[in-house]
């Protein structure tokens, strides 16, 4: 899984802010063309073609990968690389085996699933047990006005509301994705 750009272009001075400017990345979605989901907070993983999962991991500049661990893309911004550990290696292996038993997976399903539960960052999605979410069936959210003040009052609506990390857009072709998070906002 690639990085999924963010929606406003960060703040140079503070990064984990963003600024009232558009990702000129992202500008399909005021264009009208996506369709906003909820974005869920846990651990980003991936069952391949081939049966295998895979969890997400970022290895930072300097930094030895962890063994099969393969690359995806570099962040040009921070160095950082995105790519892929088998599971059965990850930090999160015993919770993967416990959400892959606790979720009902249709036959010959492929793809990423987010890995929520109590030991997964602190469980913001209040799961009970350790659960997979097909990022493919993420629920839609409204986002009435997609101007920096409509989205940011409709992402901390929805975060105040469940918890909910963030909204991610996804367009009608599969390739693209735009992405905010509540914390992303300045205060």
């Amino acid at each position: 899984m690639r990085k999924i750009p963010t929606l406003f272009r960060r703040d140079p001075d503070d990064r984990a802010r963003v600024l009232p400017e558009t990702n000129p990345a992202c500008q399909w979605v005021f264009d009208g063309e996506g369709v906003a989901t909820r974005k869920f907070d846990g651990t980003c993983v991936m069952l391949d073609e081939q049966g295998e999962w895979w969890a997400r991991r970022e290895v930072k500049p300097g930094k030895t990968p962890p063994p099969n661990y393969v690359p995806v893309e570099t962040d040009q911004a921070t160095g950082k690389t995105m790519g892929w550990e088998p599971v059965g290696q990850s930090a999160f292996a015993k919770f993967h085996a416990e959400a892959v038993a606790n979720t009902a997976l249709p036959e010959g399903v492929t793809g990423t699933f987010e890995l929520v539960g109590p030991k997964i960052n602190g469980n913001p999605e209040r799961a009970e047990g350790h659960r997979l979410v097909r990022h493919a069936t993420a629920l839609p959210v409204d986002v009435p006005e997609l101007t920096f003040d409509g989205i940011r009052a409709a992402v901390l609506a929805l975060a105040a509301a469940d918890g909910c990390e963030g909204v991610v857009w996804h367009h009608p072709d599969g390739v693209r994705f735009a992405k905010i998070k509540a914390r992303d906002f300045p205060a």
